[in-house]
């Protein structure tokens, strides 16, 4: 078993609170990320929780056990970080072998839990390699092996992927989803600030901003039913469309959010009308960018290729009841 309970946690610097009365489960054998705008705490939160920080105030329990005064490597977890960092001057086979070797184990064991590690990852034949001559999704991986023979009850990962490129990232996804499968009894705990990392990896979500947790659930949870306008404009990209004063007063809300491939086209007295600015195609997508007098333009999504030129009118309504309605404090209002 491996999970995981924080209660009333703060992290303090001085007078300066960087996370703020947050309280979270986190069951065996999940898979939760970590996500919020630079600066929302939540490597800092990774950190207390790998003890790589010390917690001002309230609890961390692991397996029902209060590690607030534990050691790092005393919590049975295992850490993956952004850098790899791994050393230059030994082989992958000795990079994923130290820790092991560290703790005297014999060359046999260390041998087998080193093997099985790379057989997950796909990393038996690059075992004699220096990491210099590796990709840097090889990199990473090597450093997860590393985390992996270690038989951690806990996985952390600060923003493992951000190094890579666009293709890089998604191969990586898959392989990390992959080891999920592969270690079911494992809780990982994930940080990115990548929309699409959290909603393709997570059981669960934790949103945080300002240190504070702002709402927890699944990838479609946060997604259908935001808790704030903060999380609706944060969850999903592109991002939600929010107008608000008179664009919003026909739905009786101080906001009204609407994601643009829920907003239709209609040939004429749609709710919103204006002119299109700018238009996209992706190819299997189209997104059309149209200024109705709002402070930002209002984007509509249309499947196959969009035939709107800059400049020309554009009429739309939100589909049935595919939106949001908020009040003056953020909040969501019922339909």
């Amino acid at each position: 078993m491996s999970d995981l309970k924080i209660r009333n946690l703060y992290k303090r610097y001085g007078s300066v609170e960087i996370l703020k009365d947050v309280n979270l489960e986190i069951g065996s054998g999940e898979f939760v990320v970590f996500v919020g705008p630079s600066g929302c705490g939540k490597s800092t939160l990774l950190r207390c929780i790998s003890g790589l920080e010390t917690i001002s105030d309230g609890t961390l329990e692991i397996d029902g056990r209060v590690v607030n005064d534990v050691a790092p490597s005393k919590r049975g977890i295992a850490m993956v970080f952004q850098s790899y960092a791994l050393y230059p001057h030994m082989n992958v086979f000795d990079n994923m072998a130290y820790s092991l070797k560290l703790q005297h184990l014999s060359k046999e064991e260390i041998r087998a839990k080193v093997m099985g590690a790379a057989d997950k990852l796909q990393l038996t034949k690059y075992l004699d390699r220096l990491p210099k001559a590796l990709s840097g999704g090889q990199r990473q991986r090597v450093a997860i092996g590393r985390a992996i023979v270690r038989d951690p009850k806990v996985f952390l990962f600060d923003e493992p992927l951000s190094n890579l490129d666009a293709a890089l990232r998604v191969q990586m996804r898959m392989e990390i989803a992959r080891l999920k499968e592969s270690l079911p009894n494992t809780t990982m705990i994930y940080v990115t600030h990548d929309q699409v990392e959290a909603m393709t990896m997570a059981d669960r979500i934790v949103v945080l901003r300002d240190g504070v947790v702002q709402q927890v659930g699944t990838p479609m949870e946060l997604y259908e039913r935001p808790q704030s306008l903060f999380v609706a404009g944060f969850i999903g990209s592109p991002k939600m469309n929010f107008l608000s004063g008179p664009y919003a007063s026909k739905f009786n809300a101080h906001t009204v959010g609407v994601r643009s491939e829920h907003l239709d086209v209609a040939p004429q007295n749609g709710v919103w009308s204006g002119k299109v600015i700018y238009s996209e195609n992706l190819g299997s997508d189209s997104y059309i960018y149209v200024d109705v007098g709002s402070d930002e333009p209002v984007i509509v999504r249309q499947p196959g290729k969009a035939t709107y030129a800059s400049g020309d009118n554009l009429s739309f309504s939100p589909r049935g009841e595919m939106f949001h309605r908020f009040d003056a404090n953020g909040r969501p209002m019922t339909h």
